[in-house]
């Protein structure tokens, strides 16, 4: 009977299952969808129920299609930063608060005055308090739902609610607490100083475990609802932010992991971890229990070329290009885009720029400029925008040897070579990093039960699939490029905040 790993992510519009081999090779792979709810303008919750349903029929489509497998250890992967509210019976309270729940922004100022001030709550975390964070969700129920809040016990990140259902157990691990904003990520542990000063019970937050220690075992009715065996080991995981990076065998320093979604990550392992002066990056501990991981978000990524095709759409709704043919499309305009521009903060801009007021824009337009020029001015935007991120971690000793490229935007061999091209380093891909934390859970889960000796040997499995190397001509065009893209956003800025003001973008 062979022997594998099952992991499981909890993401935001769906729970994917998968199962590997011990040598890191897919068995199966299934996706269910669930939706979510917007009851407010800004607000986004989902009923952990679904995850629930999600991950029982995810996880019993891949033992259909591998029925004579003995799963060895389960990993755990999940959307970060949201509140699982539970009471006393483990009963959820209301509807979890998601990553991208934007309610909290006065409960995240109110959290940095009271830490002291940015200077103050980075010493406590080394980290800003950003909305969206668990920490200002709790402060936010204390605010404003003082009933809930009061019978309140426990509060669970997403992928650890499905370890509870599963084992039984509650806990967490260093990668997913680091999200919550209430973690000291040097020291791997609770923010217990920062903690009292917001008057947060400590009880309130579960046990924290390095991401590869055994926090439970499948339990009877886990076994009943998933249809496994009672007593699989279920490893800590990840964050799904972090522990895609070991899914894409990003493990040394120099490589950087780049992922264009909806939005754009770029993320690095470190051997310590670095001060975050301005908080403008986020410096979380990694699922390696010697490393840390340093990133920075940006809203805006591939949704930007979503963006520009539903505009087409809105003029040509029978005709509407596929990504893949704006990319084609983009590869007959020339590096730099003939002097054309594209901000891309579609979304307001969370990295490099703490900015909810930012607006997207071109900039250069001129009548030579066409089709080809716009479509390759937003994927090269987008591009200078991870430059731009990586300009904050240059700054703080962070090299750049190789790029893994991750995310849907990775199957462009134009987003690629542009990435090689700015970056002046090779880019590649590897297998298994399109099954996003699902792959990574899976490898920790390896590491958590002797298959592979420590993390380093898990990335290593991620074989490169394709690589592209800089061309001096385009490198020197795209490097000229950012200088003038890199300048935009401060000449910008006032004009910003004077059309958030004005009210007329409501």
């Amino acid at each position: 009977m062979t022997q594998a790993l099952l992991g499981i992510d909890i993401g935001t519009s769906g729970c994917k299952a998968l199962l590997i081999d011990s040598k890191g090779a897919v068995l199966a792979s299934q996706t269910e969808t669930y939706g979510l709810s917007q009851p407010k303008p800004g607000w986004t919750e989902q009923d952990p129920q679904l995850w629930i349903d999600g991950a029982r029929k995810a996880v019993a489509g891949v033992l259909a299609r591998q029925p004579k497998i003995e799963i060895a250890a389960i990993g755990l992967s999940g959307q970060m930063h949201g509140l699982t509210p539970l009471d006393a019976d483990d009963k959820v309270l209301r509807p979890a608060l998601l990553w991208n729940d934007q309610r909290n922004g006065a409960e995240c100022a109110e959290i940095t005055e009271r830490a002291g001030g940015l200077e103050g709550l980075l010493a406590h975390t080394n980290n800003r308090m950003l909305v969206g964070y668990t920490g200002g969700k709790i402060v936010w129920m204390r605010n404003h739902e003082p009933e809930l809040f009061g019978r309140m016990t426990h509060i669970l990140n997403p992928k650890d609610y499905l370890r509870l259902v599963l084992t039984g157990e509650k806990a967490t691990e260093v990668s997913d607490a680091s999200g919550t904003g209430l973690f000291d990520t040097r020291a791997r542990k609770w923010a217990g100083g920062l903690l009292d000063i917001l008057n947060i019970d400590p009880a309130l937050l579960p046990p924290c475990h390095e991401s590869h220690v055994i926090s439970g075992r499948v339990s009877k009715s886990g076994s009943e609802l998933f249809g496994l065996p009672v007593g699989i080991p279920v490893v800590g995981g990840g964050g799904d932010s972090v522990i895609q990076t070991i899914g894409s065998g990003v493990i040394a320093p120099g490589e950087l992991q780049t992922t264009i979604g909806t939005a754009g990550i770029l993320a690095v392992a470190l051997d310590e971890p670095v001060n975050n002066p301005d908080g403008r990056l986020q410096v979380f501990c990694n699922v390696a229990p010697d490393k840390w991981h340093c990133m920075g978000v940006s809203l805006n990524a591939g949704g930007a070329m979503e963006w520009l095709r539903s505009v087409i759409g809105g003029f040509a709704s029978d005709n509407v290009p596929t990504a893949e043919n704006l990319s084609e499309l983009a590869a007959d305009a020339p590096a730099g885009s003939r002097g054309l521009f594209f901000l891309p903060y579609l979304n307001g801009e969370r990295c490099p720029h703490p900015d909810p007021s930012a607006r997207g824009a071109f900039v250069g337009l001129t009548a030579r400029h066409g089709a080809s020029d716009i479509s390759r001015a937003i994927m090269e935007g987008v591009t200078h925008s991870l430059f731009d991120i990586y300009s904050l971690m240059e700054k703080v000793g962070i090299g750049r040897k190789l790029i893994k490229a991750s995310g849907g935007g990775a199957r462009s061999a134009l987003w690629r070579q542009m990435q090689a091209d700015l970056f002046g380093c090779d880019v590649v891909t590897t297998e298994g990093a399109a099954e996003g934390g699902a792959f990574g859970a899976a490898l920790v889960a390896g590491v958590g039960v002797g298959i592979w000796p420590d993390a380093i040997a898990a990335a290593n499995v991620c074989k490169s699939m394709t690589r592209e190397s800089p061309n001096t001509a385009n490198s020197e065009a795209l490097q000229a490029a950012f200088r003038i893209y890199a300048e935009l956003y401060k000449t910008l800025t006032p004009s910003f905040a004077a059309i958030g003001k004005s009210g007329l973008d409501r």
